[in-house]
């Protein structure tokens, strides 16, 4: 048997009853660690659980499935996904695999950025395609997602952005030499996901968002107990202060009275700037668009 069990968005107790029975059957148990994080680390989810868990990086889920496979034919097998086990589709492509073995899979789910970002008080059925916010190099900028957010803009709709994860990437110069020399984990901020649509829209200008005026939400560490949300502008939110990974970020689209209403306590203020070392925060002055009326 193999589990494909969600372990939510918070720490090692988010799992639910039925997924830690589960874990507690299993001979063995992967973490699937390249597409989202947890609030602990594994140690602490091995504790908890009772159980040794073995991370589970790019290499070993999308090239050596097979290793995971082979250990399901006879033996319960856990796979834990952080969010919800469908995610990513690299877990979609395993659980096709494992039945194309004839091994029994069960999935057991749990909430996911994809329906904890009602957090915000967007309504979760005003949202349109989701969009994927990607590490911006020189010499590689795509700007695919805009397509995407002029689609939901001109239909009313939010656009919910996933922000881009780097864990055990190498550089360009050891990848050609063959060298397993891993760049330091990178999670993309607001602040950058901001940047990068800014300067899209800048290029396009197809109207699709309106930096100065355009209701935004950016959120972090949804489903945990330092949790934080911020709403305004792309032009105010690009200085504003997030914390720790992982972060997201909405695009508004037509909203009504009760949405804003919730929204506006969560306005961006002075104090949610952030500050260069030596400096103090202030207010801008001046007032913005009315975002919330």
């Amino acid at each position: 048997m193999l589990f494909f069990i969600g372990l939510g968005l918070g720490d090692e107790k988010d799992i639910t009853v039925r997924g830690l029975e589960a874990v507690r059957s299993c001979s063995y148990i992967f973490l699937e660690a390249y597409t989202s994080i947890l609030g602990v680390d594994k140690e602490k989810l091995e504790a908890f659980y009772g159980k040794k868990i073995l991370l589970a990086d790019r290499d070993l889920v999308e090239q050596g499935a097979e290793q995971i496979l082979e250990h399901a034919k006879d033996e319960n097998v856990a796979f834990l996904v952080v969010g919800d086990p469908f995610g990513a589709t690299t877990h979609t492509d395993l659980v096709i695999r494992a039945r194309e073995r004839d091994i029994e899979v069960q999935v057991i789910h749990n909430a996911s950025i994809m329906n904890a970002i009602g957090v915000s008080g967007l309504q979760l059925y005003n949202f349109g395609q989701t969009v994927s916010i990607v590490f911006w190099s020189d010499s590689w900028r795509p700007d695919s997602f805009y397509d995407k957010i002029a689609q939901n803009s001109s239909l009313g709709l939010h656009t919910l952005c996933l922000l881009d994860i780097k864990v055990k990437e190498q550089s360009v110069e050891n990848l050609a030499r063959g060298r397993k020399i891993f760049e330091p984990p990178r999670y993309m901020t607001v602040n950058q996901c901001v940047e990068q649509l800014i300067e899209t829209e800048a290029n396009r200008k197809g109207g699709a968002f309106d930096p100065a005026t355009t209701l935004c939400v950016g959120v972090s560490r949804v489903g945990q107990p330092t949790q934080k949300l911020i709403a305004g502008t792309m032009n105010e939110l690009v200085d504003a202060e997030f914390g720790p990974p992982l972060h997201s970020f909405i695009i508004a689209g037509t909203t009504h009275d009760l949405e804003r209403d919730y929204l506006a306590r969560f306005a961006m203020t002075p104090e949610d700037k952030r500050v260069a070392a030596g400096e103090e925060s202030e207010d801008s002055g001046g007032e913005g668009p009315d975002l919330f009326g």
